[in-house]
């Protein structure tokens, strides 16, 4: 293998790319990925706002059917999409050897996203409370109709008799229009419930990975403190070394100078002797 092929496969795989300039730029994957998370949470922060106003009318003046229907609809959406983006997430949060740009879109969107979920289950426990008391309301409503405030005496007996046959009298698909309200409400109430537990199952295991990769940061920058101070010791015991060597070689060449003199010194005697 050429070392023009191996550069070129090189510079085709890990999570970036170089560019003109040398440096590496983002994966187009990845951002493809990060860009529709974000765009999705963007959304979902729109559905909080308006579940937000539509919860706080629940159980006044201004509740209808169609308000909770609203209300159920948006929950039940906003639950599948918090659903894909958890698993975007963790998708996104387990990338092979991210540069330094890629992990701050980790933390970003892993950021906002544990915020977007927090709020949404805060007003899926709001919803599931309103419903439960309208539930609670409508049945007690439905079930004390006749009883309630009847008077005393023999009038009240009467007026009682009247309300009785009235009650008789009165179509039997109302009181199952009431009873059918109620089964819904409760089986919305049901599906809500699911929806909290399955999204807190999701927020554990998306903690746990962004956990993970923090430990795997910590022991990758450990592993880096402990790289650089071992450099610097056999720096230091580089320097050291060529030191003593130098110092050797002034100390030889001060003897070889020494022993010339006195070889130059004894020639000279037997010489002139």
């Amino acid at each position: 293998m050429s070392f023009d092929q191996l550069s070129s496969i090189e510079s085709g795989s890990g999570g970036g790319r170089r560019g003109n300039n040398g440096a590496y730029s983002d994966d187009p994957e990845f951002s493809r990925l990060s860009q529709s998370l974000m765009n999705k949470l963007f959304h979902l922060q729109g559905n909080i706002s308006k579940l937000k106003t539509d919860i706080g009318l629940l159980g006044t003046r201004r509740d209808n059917p169609r308000l909770r229907e609203r209300v159920h609809v948006v929950i039940e959406e906003s639950t599948e999409q918090f659903k894909e983006v958890g698993e975007g997430i963790k998708k996104i949060q387990t990338w092979e050897e991210p540069t330094p740009t890629q992990k701050y879109s980790q933390q970003k969107l892993s950021r906002e996203f544990k915020s977007a979920l927090g709020e949404f289950q805060s007003l899926q426990r709001t919803a599931i409370e309103k419903q439960r008391a309208s539930v609670t309301a409508a049945k007690a409503a439905l079930d004390h109709e006749t009883t309630e405030g009847a008077p005393s005496g023999v009038e009240g007996e009467q007026l009682q008799l009247q309300q009785q046959e009235q009650v008789h009298l009165a179509p039997q698909d109302e009181v199952d229009f009431q009873e059918a309200l109620i089964t819904e409400r409760e089986e919305e109430i049901r599906q809500i419930e699911e929806g909290v537990g399955d999204l807190n199952v999701l927020f554990q295991q998306v903690a746990q990975i962004v956990s993970e990769q923090g430990e795997v940061l910590e022991t990758i920058e450990s592993n880096a403190v402990n790289i650089r101070d071992d450099t610097r010791g056999a720096d230091y015991e580089l320097r050291s070394a060529a030191r003593y060597q130098k110092n050797a070689r002034s100390k030889a060449c001060c003897l070889l100078l020494v022993l010339a003199i006195i070889m130059a010194i004894v020639l000279l005697a037997v010489f002139l002797g």
